[in-house]
């Protein structure tokens, strides 16, 4: 089993399209006024849709580093 990840997200460079929204298997993420937003994470199953079908890079999955 590989390192545990979350779900990173750039408001910044998110236009809305909803893409990602579509192709969540779980229901994790939803747009709200317009940018995405992580919902539901406890949910993710971090499959990489989303990242894999972003146009603009704003949504992707970091690896957790469990050192301080």
């Amino acid at each position: 089993m590989g390192a545990p990840k979350k779900i990173v997200t750039n408001k910044k460079w998110c236009k809305g399209c909803g893409i990602c929204v579509e192709f969540c298997p779980k229901n994790v993420l939803e747009l709200k006024n317009g940018i995405i937003d992580v919902t539901r994470p406890d949910d993710c199953i971090f499959c990489g849709l989303c990242e894999l079908r972003c146009p603009d890079l704003a949504i992707f999955l970091e690896e957790v580093s469990d050192e301080q």
